[in-house]
């Protein structure tokens, strides 16, 4: 992998914000427990995501770019678990635990790589948050705040409550499980294999839409497998404890923010910046993949 000139500093800023995020987490975490001995860990959990979200905003705002956030997604859940898995019963199922946690790091280490791949530096900020740049004027930072930094907080926190019940049952492990592990495995597939190719087109120079391996099914199908990651570990939750249920929050307001916010605006940048794309509009599954329409 070749960075460009800068991109060491820039990594290592963001490093070394997330070193700081961390552990503002962890004595956030402890304060609570120690001022608040009976709160539940889910709560303790949400106090410490929110100050470790202030933190990497304070250096989104002192960098100047929103895109220090943007490992938070990937890096979050790993957090979370561990947390969780610290907290567990020795009584807990720790054959599920294993099947939760492999995929939850596999699944981080996949998209921060991948988000360190494609990131040039601090010289580059995603799209989107340049677009918002564009509207919310002088009030940018605050819009960033509410818009980049804390409402994806909110929904990947959302998407771990399954976590909870997941790492802490002593329930024996079922073919439920089995299902769980095997849709986050293939998610996680589906999503490395996407950005496999789309990575390797943009290399040869392709400018046109990609229309080959996944992205000859669908239109997004790197979207189609984190949504599926997330069902997985509502899977893993109801298999653990049927009563988790209500779990299902997470997954389904993922699959919200995706649906209603993430695909409809990548679609319009796409219709916006390539001629040939209406085409695949024509033919090609959104996001659910399927064979192509007229073949």
């Amino acid at each position: 992998m070749i960075w460009p000139p800068g991109k060491s500093k820039a990594v290592a800023l963001v490093g070394v914000t997330y070193a700081v995020a961390l552990g503002v987490a962890v004595a956030v975490g402890l304060l609570a427990r120690e001022l608040w001995p009976a709160l539940h860990p889910l709560w303790v959990v949400a106090l410490a995501d929110l100050a470790a979200t202030v933190v990497v905003f304070v250096a989104s705002v002192l960098a100047d770019n929103s895109s220090f956030y943007d490992p938070y997604w990937s890096l979050q859940p790993l957090a979370i678990a561990g947390y969780l898995l610290w907290l567990a019963p020795a009584s807990a199922c720790g054959s599920r635990q294993l099947l939760v946690v492999a995929p939850v790091v596999l699944w981080g280490a996949r998209l921060t790589f991948n988000w360190l791949r494609g990131w040039r530096g601090l010289g580059q900020e995603d799209w989107r948050y340049v677009d918002i740049r564009g509207w919310s004027g002088r009030w940018y930072w605050p819009t960033s705040f509410a818009a980049i930094h804390l409402l994806p907080t909110m929904f990947v926190y959302l998407g771990c409550l399954a976590l909870c019940p997941a790492l802490s049952s002593a329930r024996p492990l079922g073919a439920l499980d089995l299902l769980a592990a095997a849709v986050t495995l293939a998610a996680i597939w589906i999503e490395a294999a996407a950005d496999r190719q789309l990575f390797r087109h943009r290399q040869r120079g392709g400018h046109g839409t990609l229309a080959s391996g996944l992205w000859a099914l669908c239109r997004h199908p790197n979207y189609f497998g984190e949504i599926c990651f997330w069902w997985g570990l509502f899977l893993f939750a109801v298999a653990a404890d049927p009563r988790a249920w209500w779990t299902v929050v997470g997954p389904l307001a993922i699959t919200l923010l995706f649906v209603l916010i993430s695909l409809p605006l990548i679609e319009r940048r796409m219709l916006e910046r390539r001629p040939d794309y209406r085409q695949s509009v024509e033919r090609v599954s959104a996001l659910v993949p399927w064979f192509p329409r007229g073949d």
